[in-house]
C-alpha cells in the first residue's frame, strides 16, 4: 500500500496542477471582456458623434441658404430704394432692408455656430478614430497572446493526462474518480496524513479503531469527516504501537457517519478554485 500511497501523492501533484491550468484556460479569455468593452463604448461614442457631425453639415447648408437669400432681399431692396418716390415707401422699403439685414445677421452667427461645431467634431472623431484603432490594435495582439498562451497551457495538460494515465493505470478507477473529485472540491488536497490520532486535512480526532486500520495500511481508507484518503505518519514525538480503543471511541461509531457522508460528499456540485502554483 506504501507504493500506492505514493502515486496517489504523484497524482495528486498533477491533477491540483491540472485543475489549475484549466481554471487558467477558462479565465483568459474574460481578461479581454474589459478592452471589448472598453472598444464598444469608444465606437458607440464615435458613432453618436459622427451622428451629431452629419446634422450640423445639414444645419450648415440649412443657414448657408438662409443667410444667401436674406442678403439677396437685403440688396433688391437696397436697389429699389433709387426708385421710390414717396416718404411712405421710403419707410416700408427701410423697414425691409433692416428685417433682412437682422436676418442676415442672424443666420450668419447661426452658421458661424454650426461651423465651429463641425470643425470640433471632426477633430475630436479624427482623435476617436484613432483611439480605437489602437485599441483594436491592442486588442488583437493580447488575443494572439491569450491564444498563445492557451495552446502552450493545453499542451501542458496533454503532458499531465499522460503523466496521470501512466500513474493511474493499475489503481483502482472508482478510487481515482473519487479521488480528483475530492481534489476538486478540498483545496487542491485529496490525501492527508494522520498524526496521533487525528487527520491532517481537516483536523479531527478520528477514533482508536479507525486510526489504526489507517496505521496497518492494508487498503485506501477515507476520512469519515473530510473524505480524503489517508495515510499514517508518525507524529514527532513517536506513537505507541497501536492505539487505545478506548480513547476515542470506534468504527461503529462512524458507520452511520460515513454512509451520509461520503454520499454527500461525492454528490456535490464541482467547484472551481484557484490554487497556489
Amino acid at each position: 500500500m506504501e507504493a500506492v500511497f505514493e502515486k496517489l501523492k504523484s497524482l495528486q501533484n498533477i491533477l491540483s496542477e491540472k485543475i489549475v491550468l484549466e481554471h487558467k484556460i477558462l479565465e483568459m479569455p474574460k481578461i479581454l471582456n474589459t478592452q471589448e468593452e472598453l472598444l464598444a463604448r469608444m465606437k458607440k461614442t464615435f458613432i453618436e458623434k459622427n451622428l451629431d457631425y452629419e446634422k450640423a453639415k445639414t444645419a450648415e447648408a440649412e443657414y448657408r441658404n438662409s443667410l444667401l437669400e436674406a442678403e439677396a432681399k437685403r440688396e433688391k431692396a437696397e436697389k429699389n430704394m433709387e426708385s421710390i418716390s414717396t416718404q411712405r415707401e421710403y419707410e416700408a422699403l427701410g423697414k425691409e432692408i433692416e428685417d433682412a439685414a437682422g436676418k442676415e445677421q442672424e443666420f450668419r452667427n447661426k452658421l458661424q455656430r454650426e461651423i465651429r461645431i463641425i470643425s470640433e467634431l471632426d477633430e475630436e472623431m479624427k482623435q476617436s478614430q484613432a483611439l480605437i484603432e489602437q485599441q483594436e490594435g491592442e486588442l488583437e495582439d493580447r488575443r494572439r497572446d491569450i491564444e498563445t498562451e492557451v495552446a502552450s497551457k493545453e499542451a501542458q495538460m496533454k503532458a499531465l493526462s499522460k503523466e496521470e494515465a501512466g500513474l493511474a493505470a493499475d489503481l483502482d478507477s472508482d478510487v481515482i474518480f473519487k479521488f480528483e473529485r475530492i481534489i476538486r472540491n478540498k483545496m487542491g488536497q485529496g490525501i492527508v496524513a494522520i498524526k496521533s490520532g487525528v487527520c491532517m486535512g481537516c483536523n479531527m480526532i478520528l477514533p482508536a479503531q479507525f486510526a489504526n486500520t489507517v496505521r496497518l495500511g492494508e487498503e485506501i481508507v477515507f476520512c469519515p469527516y473530510c473524505s480524503r484518503i489517508l495515510f499514517y505518519e508518525e507524529s514527532e514525538q513517536g506513537e505507541e504501537d497501536f492505539f487505545n480503543d478506548d480513547d476515542s471511541g470506534s468504527l461503529s461509531d462512524l458507520d452511520e457517519m460515513e454512509d451520509e457522508d461520503y454520499t454527500e460528499d461525492f454528490e456535490e456540485d464541482e467547484v472551481n478554485v484557484d490554487f497556489e502554483e
